[in-house]
């Protein structure tokens, strides 16, 4: 073994100083994906806003982070990480996350009429999307390179946790550079755009750091001779009847599905979480962002411990069954707690954070479990696939439901908050059934490890 080899692969430092420059990119995406969160409300007033943007067309414009990713973009792309490797496809599209976030800055500051200025900022979030889920698809494929047979959860843990903070910046942060105004006052081009164009810089900071972990990565291989492409014999070579396998693997379909119907719970809850928690419980604008806040803050607490428990005790489809039930029951709770107290909606927030924590502790390391190395770019990118399925419907379907009628009086705005948690509660509710799905292939099939611990 060489010198190199032992003070890259074999030295945790190198391990964590690679993850450092990991987990940057992806903070930086949170941030910018999440930056209208905590001010959605102001969509359902567009006379007040210079953008001229009303909720539905704020939730066609989420819809655009996963327009590419569904109509192949994740497939093909995911293809190409499996045969020309991490570093040289991972560049390409934490190049192209930082593109698609300046086409969205331009369309917010431009001034263009509401329809011109929405069409150019989905397709800068088009690009922006299918940037980050492929260079997410990147990062988790390169921590299970560098932390195999090490601590793989903890480590994935982490980084979900340091990169969601990157949420939390955007929920507290982007009411202060977006201040509230009195009341009749508009809202101008450049105070909206403010969150974009502070999400982009630190996006160009994560594609520097991107280029550090490159080269650590480029040394490495060329030290251990081997190759990020993972194609070391004929065996090993990449085939397209190799996605036909993953596709018909029972227990990756059942993650997949976990992935898509989970994350639609919390992430499109997140895009449209003012909008929904201003009228249920009373709040103001102020209170609404710490309330949701909490969300991020949780993860980044307790998914490295959830992480760290289970690489130790195993029994990880057990814990994406209650961190299910978890999510499930904090949106029952934002539904039919007693409107206008605001205790019920921060234990509900509470709940989803931990539920958010502990499920993608369990569910991202049972992929290598069941997935060749050779074939996990392209079965990351197909579980990113399903779920961006959900990503670009569900915003939609939340935003028309919140602007149904037009302008309304309080009670009607809770009536519309209600209605759209019934979206969020469905989806919680398969969720659980493919959790407990999981959980019994499992027990049927103990020779896959799922429930292991990862010393074992």
């Amino acid at each position: 073994m060489s010198a190199l080899k032992k003070t890259v692969r074999d030295n945790r430092w190198a391990c964590w100083l690679a993850l450092a420059c990991l987990v940057v990119p992806m903070f930086a995406s949170y941030f910018f994906d999440d930056m209208f969160s905590s001010l959605s409300h102001l969509f359902k007033n567009p006379e007040l806003l210079e953008l001229g943007w009303n909720s539905t067309d704020y939730g066609f414009y989420l819809s655009g982070y996963s327009f590419l990713c569904v109509w192949g973009g994740l497939i093909i792309c995911g293809v190409l990480l499996d045969a020309f490797g991490v570093r040289i496809i991972g560049s390409v599209f934490v190049s192209m996350m930082v593109i698609g976030a300046g086409l969205v800055a331009f369309a917010l500051l431009s001034g263009y009429d509401p329809r011109t200025s929405l069409v150019i900022a989905f397709v800068g979030r088009t690009l922006f999307g299918l940037g980050s889920e492929i260079a997410g698809v990147a990062v988790t494929r390169s921590i299970a390179k560098w932390f195999r047979h090490r601590n793989m959860a903890f480590a994935m843990g982490l980084q979900l946790a340091i990169a969601r903070l990157g949420t939390a910046a955007a929920l507290i942060l982007s009411p202060m550079l977006v201040a509230q105004k009195a009341a009749g006052q508009v809202y101008s081009l450049g105070e909206t755009a403010t969150p974009a164009l502070v999400g982009l810089a630190i996006l160009l900071a994560g594609g520097i750091l991107w280029a550090v972990f490159v080269a650590m990565d480029a040394r490495f291989d060329a030290s251990a001779g081997t190759t990020d492409r993972h194609e070391t014999g004929e065996d090993e070579k990449f085939r397209f009847s190799d996605i036909i396998k993953v596709l018909t693997n029972p227990r990756f379909v059942m993650i997949a599905l976990l992935c898509v119907f989970f994350y639609c719970c919390i992430i499109s809850f997140k895009k449209f979480g003012s909008a929904i928690l201003l009228p249920r419980f009373n709040l103001d604008p102020d209170s609404a962002r710490w309330m949701l806040s909490l969300i991020p803050f949780f993860t980044v607490v307790f998914t490295p411990l959830f992480g760290a428990f289970v690489d130790r005790v195993g029994k990880g489809t057990r814990w994406m069954i209650v961190g299910s039930c978890l999510v499930l029951f904090s949106h029952l709770m934002i539904a039919f707690a007693p409107e206008g107290v605001p205790f019920y909606g921060y234990l509900a927030i509470s709940l989803l954070g931990i539920g958010y924590s502990l499920v993608p502790s369990a569910m991202w390391p049972s992929v290598p479990k069941i997935i060749p190395e050779k074939n996990l770019g392209t079965a990351y990118s197909l579980i990113y696939w399903f779920q961006n399925m959900g990503l670009m419907a569900v915003p939609i379907f939340v935003g028309r439901v919140l602007d149904k009628g037009g302008t309304r009086t309080a009670a009607q705005e809770a009536v519309a908050a209600v209605n759209a948690e019934y979206i969020f509660i469905g989806l919680g509710i398969l969720a659980v059934a493919v959790a407990v799905m999981l959980m019994r292939s499992s027990r049927r099939n103990p020779d896959l490890g799922l429930d292991l611990p990862a010393n074992k």
